[in-house]
């Protein structure tokens, strides 16, 4: 099991932006794929980005296309999640995850096994 650390949460105006760290306890992290999940208040927790490896190899959610981007450094034992253009409905408890798999699986909590413990994202407009 990897322990997971997300970072980097705060309230930021509509139109702003924010970036997201997760750093896993061991370099395990830099060899599976790792995702973004958010859960706003009352809502189930969806999948929002996935980075199968270090080669660049991503997927996201329509919901976050070409606003979000995901990123790693291996170095750090790293993964990042750039968020741009933010807006109110991306407010949410944001939480990374690994999955003990060899590429990204589809972005449902039960495909994935170590988890984070979330940090906040609150966006006003």
């Amino acid at each position: 099991q990897v322990r997971l650390v997300e970072s980097g949460g705060d309230s930021v105006q509509s139109g702003g932006s924010l970036k997201l760290s997760c750093t896993g306890s061991t370099e395990t992290v830099n060899v599976y794929p790792v995702a973004w999940f958010r859960q706003a208040p009352g809502k189930e927790r969806d999948g929002v980005a996935c980075s199968s490896d270090n080669r660049g190899r991503t997927n996201y959610a329509d919901s976050v296309e070409g606003r979000f981007t995901i990123s790693r450094d291996a170095a750090a034992n790293a993964v990042y999640l750039q968020m741009n253009s933010l807006k109110p409905e991306d407010t949410a408890m944001y939480y990374c995850a690994m999955a003990w798999q060899y590429m990204c699986p589809d972005l449902k909590v039960g495909n994935f096994d170590d988890w984070g413990q979330g940090t906040q994202v609150t966006v006003s407009s």
